[in-house]
């Protein structure tokens, strides 16, 4: 299980590189190599889901597929399947601070396309192996794609009828009329999972673990909905009757409305969380450590009505509780997961991350507001926690500072005896560090000591988010150097 050691928060997506945006290519084995001079212990990312709404990892077609934005085109070329002329006419790269969703949704995907096209003949066993072996998640997903884009790329809410049974004539019929594009699909997957976990594996073998991050609910424009109504509370015409999202807090006085369908419980019991199985076993293939994104709501859940433009006017809801992830352990046995614990945490919450002995989350940047004692302050924490210095919802600590009452940094300056040479990043760094909790993680961004600039995700705004990217100057040996002296200080090596 966990031990006292340190991570380094940077999503795929905010790597480096020519194409775009942050793949698996040269550029993520930098990375790695990065991390180990440092002597970092894991690699935390955000989800790998394919997005979808919003260009949000956590908003994704397929609780199981993975982004072919990730695919090294690199490969691709090696192989003979793309040429270095068709990815310089596309020119993906035409702001390396920036990832342009729109400008890869119709440029790398046309050149994924030309890549499948060349290679469907000779790849044709190793795709139908590859989908075979993931038949359980593949069929629905490729299947969903396809009539997703015969329907032009409209949620399954928005298909011709007969298209939203799975089950239906209509849908059969298509399948055998549309294997190519089915099999591209499949190509897509077979590609970032095998780049992926040679990825995985060079990180493993530096001693470098990967943190996953799942999110606790799927989209509505999703594989998972369509092909399994029956474990979602939908209406007769497929509509959701609720949907997910939190209640106001610090971070929106209207809540954030998710809007993501939310689960039939009482179902699911009944099918031996069966899906729930399946889903945390394939996240364990991806990765060494899990996270699991908005953990209280397997207590209770914030449930708004269908249509409603905020999430204020929701209720609570009980959840599966612990019973659920005692059926995962008896299933699948001991697993490496982190609770996301952030947010109104109510005694019953409190219960079921004991019981359930997963560590919880403390951010420093919700720890001082002076008028109260804080349970993200560190001297509160206990060793069975993660400490961050800000997540991808937080500003950057560069950015925080700028945004909060007086009173909190001079609070904050105090706390950690900041001085004016280290600065606000290093210092929250320095406190992170020095706790008693397991791990201490801060993102990249804090490390490079960035403004808000860098910011990845501001919860319930839509445009610019998701969209940072590291520059390649930014992983120097003086920076290495330095992570790795406070990691060496403070016993995370």
């Amino acid at each position: 299980m966990l031990k006292r050691s340190n991570g380094l928060l940077l999503h795929i997506s905010s790597l480096p590189g020519e194409y775009g945006i942050g793949d698996f290519g040269k550029e993520a084995y930098k990375f790695v190599d990065f991390l180990e001079k440092s002597g970092s212990k894991y690699w935390q990312i955000l989800p790998l889901g394919i997005t979808g709404y919003g260009d949000s990892p956590y908003q994704s077609f397929s609780a199981f597929a993975g982004n072919p934005y990730f695919i090294d085109l690199d490969v691709l070329l090696e192989e003979g399947i793309i040429t270095r002329g068709e990815i310089d006419r596309i020119n993906l790269n035409k702001n390396p601070g920036k990832v342009d969703y729109l400008h890869l949704y119709e440029g790398k995907m046309e050149l994924l396309r030309k890549a499948y096209e060349r290679g469907k003949k000779s790849l044709r066993k190793k795709l139908e192996d590859y989908y075979q072996e993931n038949y359980h998640w593949l069929q629905e997903f490729s299947l969903y794609m396809a009539i997703k884009k015969a329907h032009g790329e409209k949620s399954w809410l928005e298909w011709d009828k007969d298209y939203r049974n799975w089950r239906s004539e209509t849908v059969r019929t298509f399948v055998k009329r549309n294997q190519e594009e089915i099999f591209f699909w499949i190509f897509t997957q077979y590609y970032f999972e095998n780049q992926w976990l040679r990825l995985k594996k060079y990180a493993n073998d530096k001693g470098i673990e990967i943190i996953g991050d799942l999110p606790i609910y799927v989209s509505e424009d999703s594989a998972d909905v369509w092909k399994n109504p029956e474990m979602f509370r939908l209406d007769e015409n497929y509509r959701p009757i609720t949907v997910a999202g939190c209640p106001p807090d610090a971070f929106s006085s209207t809540g954030q409305l998710w809007g993501n369908p939310i689960y039939d419980w009482e179902n699911m019991k009944d099918n031996g969380y069966r899906w729930w199985i399946k889903r945390i076993k394939h996240s364990f293939k991806l990765y060494d450590v899990l996270r699991i994104d908005h953990f209280r709501g397997f207590e209770a859940y914030w449930e708004v009505p269908y249509g409603e433009d905020t999430a204020m006017f929701g209720q609570w809801t009980k959840g599966p509780g612990i019973e659920l992830f005692d059926v995962i352990k008896e299933e699948l046995g001991e697993l490496n997961i982190i609770a996301e614990d952030l947010g109104y945490l109510t005694p019953e919450v409190e219960q079921l991350i004991k019981d359930s002995g997963f560590p919880g989350m403390k951010v420093l940047q919700f720890a001082f507001d002076p008028r109260e004692e804080s349970d993200y302050l560190p001297h509160n924490y206990t060793q069975n926690s993660i400490v961050y210095t800000g997540t991808h919802d937080n500003h950057t600590v560069a950015g925080w500072t700028g945004n909060i009452p007086a009173e909190e940094l001079a609070f904050a300056k105090k706390y950690f005896k900041m001085d004016r040479e280290e600065g606000f990043p290093w210092g929250m760094i320095r406190g992170a560090w020095s706790s008693v909790s397991k791990v201490a993680v801060a993102p990249m961004q804090d490390f490079l000591e960035l403004g808000d600039e860098a910011r990845m995700n501001i919860p319930s705004t839509l445009g610019e988010n998701w969209d940072w990217r590291m520059e390649k100057h930014h992983l120097s040996e003086a920076l290495a150097r330095r992570i790795y002296d406070i990691n060496r200080t403070y016993g995370r090596l």
